[in-house]
């Protein structure tokens, strides 16, 4: 952290004194007077003032009337009174005051002070982020993200809504990064596990704890320490893992799967859904006491085709560094009037595609790819989970159930390779009796199960 030039106006010296104690480190000045202060303010090259509300003795409110003059020299002003009735706090906000604090606490009052500058002044360049981590030039977008950044140093919960592919994962990654935590940005995604794996993800597990369990792994709980913790797709958690980690998000505490011992974690909750909370909690799949230790602060993303400034600039982002692309123009118009279902991941996919082509971007070409975006988004949606192509059309060709036994035989043909062939371990680790694991082998493996 660079340092800051600061004014103390003070006319105490022992309280001069503590100042200068707690703001060691920075460049700091004093002034013992309204005229000296108000000299000093106008010379101009300080962040921060901190004012005392009470100069001298003929007039007990002479520090406000250097408020006016430090919000006309641009510098962040904060009173120090040791008092706070209601009409002195809202009298010195009206007349320019950043910050108010009662005296008697300066160690935690004037960190407080600084880091809350330092965070305000970083969140006025943060409009560099719609041109880098977060492309779009839609109005009400923007104004959105901004609004959400203001509450990224401030560690209550936040919850994202908007459709799959509106960037749900990002604007958490940049709150997290606007959030002045020290720890790791840990994600999550909700709906990719089933209740016992989740818990074991979150929490971690002990070596034992369950079939499988050869190893002490730490969970995303204790990863996230000091962090932030991303939960997506949190309207996929079961109703029983909610309570589990309600208790964990109350107390920073819990217990690994397996462990008498609890352990602590300083995380922050971030979470995003495409689920309609409300219905869910209508339906009672959602706890209410859940849902309220996890949307503090609430942002929801338009999707794509309501956003359709951000289609050109987007391919452009996309392309940044590698082959640039040029649209005929019926082609670029086609692009515009696409409703994009899968949103920027949609287009990003598409992007990808048309790369490959040579010259100007046809109408053609474009009618072309987009199609294939259309049947792979709708094939693989937010519901489909490990669902890939591929399988689906299996699935199709030979019927459902043909479709899972293969999948039962890719998931063990995999664990006996990466376990060296070694079937014991294959059953314990899938959880599978010898007869299911034989009986798979024979249908798609030729019944050996040599080399995998």
């Amino acid at each position: 952290m660079d340092k800051l030039k600061i004014l103390v106006i003070e006319d105490d010296k022992l309280a001069q004194s503590v100042m200068a104690r707690h703001l060691l480190g920075h460049e700091i000045d004093f002034a013992g007077d309204k005229a000296s202060a108000e000299k000093k303010l106008n010379s101009g090259g300080y962040n921060l003032c901190f004012v005392d509300l009470k100069l001298g003795k003929d007039d007990d409110c002479s520090g406000l009337k250097l408020l006016p003059v430090a919000k006309k020299c641009g510098v962040y002003a904060v009173v120090m009174s040791s008092s706070d009735d209601e009409e002195t706090v809202n009298r010195a906000h009206a007349l320019g005051c950043c910050d108010f604090y009662v005296k008697g606490n300066e160690a935690e009052n004037i960190a407080a002070i600084i880091t809350k500058y330092i965070q305000t002044t970083t969140l006025k360049g943060s409009v560099d982020i719609f041109t880098g981590q977060f492309i779009t030039e839609d109005a009400q977008t923007r104004e959105v993200v901004r609004e959400a950044l203001k509450y990224a140093p401030i560690d209550i919960p936040i919850l994202i809504l908007g459709p799959s592919g509106t960037g749900k994962t990002c604007l958490a990654k940049i709150l997290h990064d606007h959030s002045w935590r020290e720890g790791e940005f840990v994600a999550i995604n909700c709906s990719a596990y089933t209740e016992e794996l989740l818990e074991a993800e979150l929490f971690g597990y002990k070596k034992g704890a369950f079939t499988g369990a050869y190893e002490n792994r730490k969970g995303k709980l204790s990863q996230a320490d000091k962090g932030t913790l991303f939960l997506d797709e949190i309207g996929a958690m079961s109703v029983n893992m909610q309570t589990k980690l309600l208790k964990a998000i109350e107390e920073r505490t819990f217990y690994p799967v397996g462990s008498d011992r609890p352990e602590h974690s300083d995380f922050r909750i971030i979470s995003a859904t495409l689920e309609d909370l409300q219905q869910l909690l209508e339906q009672q799949k959602l706890r209410f006491d859940f849902f309220q230790r996890i949307h503090g602060f609430t942002v929801k993303l338009k999707p794509l085709s309501q956003r359709k400034c951000d289609i050109l600039p987007l391919v452009a982002a996309f392309t940044l560094g590698r082959k640039q692309l040029s649209f005929e123009q019926d082609a670029k118009t086609f692009l515009l009037n696409h409703s994009w279902p899968g949103n920027i991941r949609e287009l990003k996919t598409f992007v990808e595609l048309v790369s490959a082509t040579d010259g100007m971007v046809t109408l053609d070409t474009v009618q072309r790819h987009i199609a294939q975006t259309i049947r792979a988004e709708q094939r693989q949606s937010a519901k489909d989970g490990f669902l890939t192509d591929e399988q689906y059309d299996y699935a199709v060709a030979k019927g459902l159930c043909e479709a899972l036994d293969r999948t039962a035989y890719e998931a063990i043909k995999r664990s006996l390779r990466e376990n060296r062939n070694k079937r014991v371990k294959t059953r314990a680790q899938m959880k599978i009796s010898a007869r299911m694991l034989y009986s798979s082998l024979r249908k798609f493996g030729g019944g050996n199960g040599r080399k995998y």
